[in-house]
């Protein structure tokens, strides 16, 4: 009996030693990772860009001039490569260099003088050329939510665009005249609105269809040259270029 009594004490002991051990024993707290963090982003699109108006001195040296053909650009693509930060569930920023491909460019106009039996077109201007940039964005972006792997969001970006005309072309029918411009390039200011909606492939590969409207400013040519040497006149001015692009890309998160 009384070894049953000393193996009951002492199994109550190591019970009472073990429930002491668990009490000074505490569970590591769980590692919180961040989720923020940095990515590389890469796109290819499209544009669809307009022309505001073209200017010229020669537009004001006529008695009257008449855009036949307000201008307007072709479609052209674009690649762009950046590298962003993730701050939080909603909010981005990342920054962009973007390669615009020459886009073709067609206008008209016609002058002319009044007579008395009304107006005398003198002549008129079918315009060609093509347009390319190099733009430089800083972007910020808020992601509304996720639902099933898919968070739409819209942004806003601030930057500037190299903006170059080339192979301009004057051909004016009536008269027989010819006139060109080398191809000259200027920096301007560009924003853009952005929107879109991203799917998570991966925990680190996101694809992202967007959309975004941007405003990249004015470019000129170089100086307008008759063909046969006799004449040369001012650049000829774009201005107020804008675009609606359509672009697919990827993001790779580096965390």
């Amino acid at each position: 009996m009384q070894k049953y009594l000393i193996a009951l004490a002492a199994a109550m002991l190591a019970s009472s030693a073990a429930s002491a051990a668990d009490l000074l024993y505490e569970e590591p707290a769980p590692v919180v990772v961040p989720m923020g963090g940095w990515y590389l982003r890469g796109d290819l699109g499209m544009s669809n860009q307009r022309l505001g108006s073209l200017d010229h001195p020669l537009f004001d040296d006529v008695e009257i001039h008449e855009m036949v053909d307000e201008g307007g650009f072709g479609s052209a693509p674009t690649a762009a490569i950046g590298i962003g930060y993730q701050f939080n569930d909603w909010l981005r920023a990342d920054g962009i260099v973007q390669y615009r491909g020459k886009a073709e460019f067609t206008g008209a106009d016609r002058y002319g003088h009044n007579e008395a039996g009304g107006v005398v077109w003198d002549g008129t201007n079918d315009y060609t050329g093509e347009k390319s940039e190099w733009l430089l964005m800083a972007n910020a972006y808020v992601d509304i939510g996720e639902w099933y792997g898919i968070t739409p969001y819209v942004g806003a970006g601030i930057g500037a665009s190299r903006n170059t005309i080339s192979h301009f072309r004057d051909v004016n029918t009536p008269t027989s005249g010819l006139a060109y411009a080398g191809s000259d390039s200027n920096w301007d200011l560009a924003w853009a609105l952005h929107a879109g909606v991203a799917y998570k492939a991966t925990d680190r590969l996101t694809l992202d269809f967007g959309y975004s409207y941007l405003d990249l400013g004015d470019g000129k040519t170089d100086k307008i040259h008759a063909y046969d040497g006799s004449v040369t006149n001012a650049p000829m001015k774009f201005e107020n270029i804008t675009s609606h692009d359509f672009k697919m890309g990827l993001r790779y998160s580096l965390q």
